[in-house]
């Protein structure tokens, strides 16, 4: 049973920076994507970023480039997003997720995720 677990999330003020971290427990397979996910209130949750097991070809939502950076440490089965230059408009639940289906990563939809963490809150102050 997979499990995953995010850390990070808390409040802080437009233009400040959060990371957020996922620690995952009882993976059995290799070679999956690393993703993270957000759900504001009264909205649909969203794509925000994507990681191969390799680190190449990361994708990010529109929304959060140059913001926002994933990175994973496969050896301790971490992820990892720094959030930086925030907007009231990042305010969401995060979840951290794992995808299996390696076509997925550029079109990356929440039923494509096989795995979910139970999310953190992110809130950005104006």
């Amino acid at each position: 049973q997979v499990q995953l677990v995010e850390s990070g999330g808390g409040l802080v003020q437009a233009g400040g920076s959060l990371r957020l971290s996922c620690a995952a427990s009882g993976v059995t397979f290799r070679n999956y994507i690393r993703a993270w996910f957000r759900q504001a209130p009264g909205k649909e949750r969203e794509f925000v970023a994507a990681i191969p097991w390799s680190g190449g070809n990361i994708v990010y939502a529109d929304s959060v480039k140059g913001r926002f950076a994933i990175s994973r440490d496969n050896a301790k089965n971490t992820v990892h997003l720094q959030m930086n230059s925030l907007k009231p408009e990042d305010t969401a639940v995060y979840y951290c997720a794992i995808v299996r289906d390696l076509r997925r990563v550029a079109m990356m939809r929440p039923s494509d995720v096989d795995s979910w963490g139970q999310g953190t809150q992110v809130t950005v102050s104006s």
